[in-house]
């Protein structure tokens, strides 16, 4: 098969296999990027693979110069790449763009082990502050809300067995309405 008809068909496999994947993006027929993790997240990150022209009989381009990243530093991003890269030389002569994407996702902590989030503010301080204030209030948002045993009861006795709101909890009686 020619370099351009296997291009062709992982292209289609990719688009079939990402379809409604928030985090696969097609910049082009031979451009893509996949966000792994979750926009939130501290090491959540984006790796954009191209195709050259002979590819996948040569290795494709892979790239972590998105703005998406640039809250981590050029070590941890070169050590990404690397680690790709390596994948790539196991994979060479194959379709490997689902299977690098897959891989990253696999080893997203192993890949960011190193990553400490930085700002590219000078002053430093102020934002390692910010960072801990940011994860010690999500922490106390994750605690339940404590309910008495009155407010257990009253709830239990407005929901069915399943938890839920009868149905019509919240209809408007229509004449009732109509003749204010």
């Amino acid at each position: 098969m020619a370099a351009n008809e296997d291009q062709e068909m992982e292209l289609e496999a990719l688009r079939s296999i990402y379809e409604g994947d928030e985090c696969f993006k097609e910049l082009g027929p031979t451009v893509f990027q996949y966000r792994v993790g979750d926009v939130g997240d501290l090491k959540a990150f984006l790796v954009e693979i191209s195709w050259p022209e002979t590819y996948p009989e040569t290795a494709p381009n892979i790239s972590m110069n998105a703005f998406f990243n640039n809250q981590i530093s050029q070590a941890v991003k070169k050590s990404i790449i690397n680690k790709l890269q390596e994948q790539v030389e196991a994979n060479l002569g194959t379709s490997m763009t689902y299977t690098l994407f897959e891989y990253a996702k696999d080893n997203k902590e192993e890949l960011m082990e190193n990553h400490q989030p930085f700002s590219n503010s000078i002053t430093l301080n102020d934002s390692s502050v910010e960072t801990t204030n940011v994860t010690q209030s999500s922490k106390k948002k994750e605690k339940k809300e404590q309910l008495t045993k009155a407010q257990k009861r009253k709830l239990a006795d407005k929901t069915d067995h399943k938890g839920e709101l009868p149905r019509g909890w919240n209809w408007v009686d229509v004449i009732k309405v109509s003749h204010n």
